[in-house]
């Protein structure tokens, strides 16, 4: 592939600005600087170099990022800023998404990709992508909460019940839910459901990947699909 569409293909900008950043010796490979927009490269565990920062060539890219509290999954917020502007410009302007969306005031996981097929597939229900959330109660969490919450509780506008697929209680207030369904609002409203409340919700898991404990809140890293489903 052409080096000035390596760049237009990640995001770089235009490839009139992509052209002219290779021109002005900004773009190197294995330390050696390339100036010929038409150089043709091996894409293949590609890693270039633009300003002095590695990038690694991704066809399709998915992203997992530490969402912090107080941030929206939009592209057009309305009360809070959106988790877009956490992450750098070449990923935002070559379309990435978030992967369905955590309120804002719920942390942790949330993967985001320019891949539509993946995002489908990890969105749709009949796909069975499992969810798992940290859950922190308001009131003790009890027994029969738990038994409710797995056999099904009844959510306002649903016609059929709404259950989690597991439950593993962590303390008194804390426990460990997986959901593999993508109702509005579903863990808060299921919790309600047993009369209790949720006073923090924090994803820990997307399908087969965790948080890992080394992403900082607020920052984000490349992951393969292979880790992912």
């Amino acid at each position: 592939m052409r080096l000035e569409q390596v760049l237009f293909s990640q995001g770089f900008g235009t490839r009139h600005e992509c052209r002219g950043m290779i021109l002005q010796s900004r773009v190197s490979i294995d330390g050696s600087v390339y100036q010929d927009p038409d150089e043709d490269v091996c894409v293949e565990g590609l890693v270039f170099t633009v300003d002095g920062k590695p990038w690694p060539y991704f066809e399709k890219a998915i992203v997992a990022l530490h969402k912090p509290s107080g941030y929206e999954c939009s592209q057009k917020p309305i009360h809070h800023p959106s988790v877009m502007t956490l992450l750098p410009a070449p990923l935002r302007v070559r379309g990435i998404q978030p992967v369905g969306r955590l309120d804002e005031d719920t942390t942790g996981l949330l993967i985001l990709t320019d891949d539509g097929a993946l995002q489908h597939r990890l969105i749709h229900p009949k796909k069975h992508v499992a969810k798992v959330y940290e859950v922190t109660c308001r009131h003790p969490i009890t027994e029969t909460m738990v038994e409710k919450l797995l056999a099904g509780v009844m959510l306002d506008g649903e016609k059929k019940p709404v259950k989690a697929d597991s439950i593993e209680v962590k303390t008194e207030s804390v426990l460990w839910m997986t959901i593999t369904q993508g109702k509005y609002h579903q863990v808060k409203r299921m919790i309600a459901a047993v009369s209790n409340r949720v006073d923090k919700l924090h994803r820990i898991g997307v399908g087969k990947y965790a948080l890992p404990d080394d992403l900082p809140v607020g920052e984000w890293r490349f992951i393969n699909v292979s880790e992912l489903v």
